[in-house]
């Protein structure tokens, strides 16, 4: 009996594992199976919110320097590329400086020559065989050319290109090998602990931003709001669009912010009392546009909804479709995911 149990056994355990292998597939792709987290859901209640006047904006460093050729020379080398962190007097880029060296030595070799012409007129002054305009003259000269001297020498120091602010290299506008000529662009530096956004504000606009002088930024791409450290208006007007531009100030260190971004401005204009949803929470199918919302029974249904403008932190104003204690579904895309899995949900 024992040799006959243990074949048993033996033909028995390969079934057994496989029924457990099939279970466990089943319970993995099965997510009754598992233990799923909690759906997330929001009850809605009318609350106070910021009302906002959008502007289209741009970001912009405070402190940016694009430096430029003051000689003409081609570059022999290149130390800075677009990315690098540089510190101010660091070197950027060198000229060829031969012309330079050239005009220097003969800038000093002048220099001596009227320094000598100087000292001979002086002591035949001195000694009353020449008139004091002749020394008068040989003072100018010197004078003179250590003026020139001293210009030539500033030209020399001009082929080296250094960075006038610390920050980072936002383009390099030379390729090693080229020609740069006096007034042509090099490098562009900008200092990233220092941003802030551009926008225009209508002429009619003006008071009511003044009036608050606060405002919100808004990348719509990554979805997040900056409150602005300040709001700055300058003082003029376009005269072709009567537009003001507005300067808004971003906190220090901002990640993931470059130069040159688009921005959306949020300029505060007041207070109202609206019901919204997050806008994660609203799915959009063609023309149609809804949530998932809640009832009591925790069952799911698709409502239908009409929304206004998107208010500051990044929710939306409902017009109609919802109403103050209603619960909506966080996560549009799963609840449409169990609202097909479950016969008991309806649309």
């Amino acid at each position: 009996m024992e040799n006959s149990t243990a074949v048993i056994r033996r033909r028995i355990s390969p079934f057994t594992r496989m029924a457990s292998l099939v279970l466990l597939g089943t319970s993995l792709a099965n997510p009754t199976f598992a233990a799923a987290p909690l759906a997330a859901t929001l009850k809605l209640q009318v609350r106070e919110v910021v009302l906002t006047y959008p502007a289209e904006g741009v970001v912009e460093a405070i402190r940016q320097a694009t430096v430029a050729a003051q000689v003409a020379g081609r570059v022999i080398e290149v130390r800075a590329d677009a990315g690098k962190v540089v510190k101010q007097g660091e070197l950027l880029m060198r000229l060829d400086a031969r012309e330079a060296t050239e005009g220097v030595a003969g800038a000093q070799a002048q220099l001596a020559q009227a320094r000598a012409s100087y000292e001979r007129t002086k002591s035949l002054v001195a000694q009353k065989f020449m008139s004091p305009a002749a020394l008068d003259q040989a003072e100018a000269a010197w004078k003179a050319a250590q003026a020139a001297a001293g210009a030539s020498g500033a030209s020399l120091s001009h082929a080296s290109v250094t960075a006038p602010i610390s920050g980072i290299v936002a383009e390099r506008h030379a390729e090693l090998g080229e020609m740069a000529a006096p007034g042509k662009p090099l490098v562009t530096i900008f200092d990233p602990k220092g941003l802030r956004v551009i926008a225009s504000v209508p002429q009619y606009k003006l008071a009511e931003v003044k009036k608050y002088a606060k405002a919100q930024v808004e990348f719509p791409e990554t979805g997040k709001w900056i409150d602005a450290v300040r709001v700055e208006i300058l003082p003029a007007a376009d005269p072709r669009t009567h537009t003001i531009t507005a300067r808004l100030i971003l906190p220090d260190d901002m990640q993931g912010v470059i130069p040159g971004m688009a921005a959306r401005a949020h300029f505060v204009a007041g207070q109202a009392k609206k019901l919204t949803v997050p806008t994660s929470a609203v799915l959009r199918r063609g023309e149609i546009t809804g949530v998932y919302v809640v009832d009591e029974k925790g069952q799911l249904h698709m409502r239908q909804i009409r929304l206004g403008e998107t208010v500051a932190g990044g929710e939306i104003e409902v017009l109609a479709g919802l109403a103050s204690g209603d619960s909506i579904r966080l996560d549009p895309i799963r609840a449409g995911i169990e609202m097909k899995q479950s016969p008991a949900q309806t649309h």
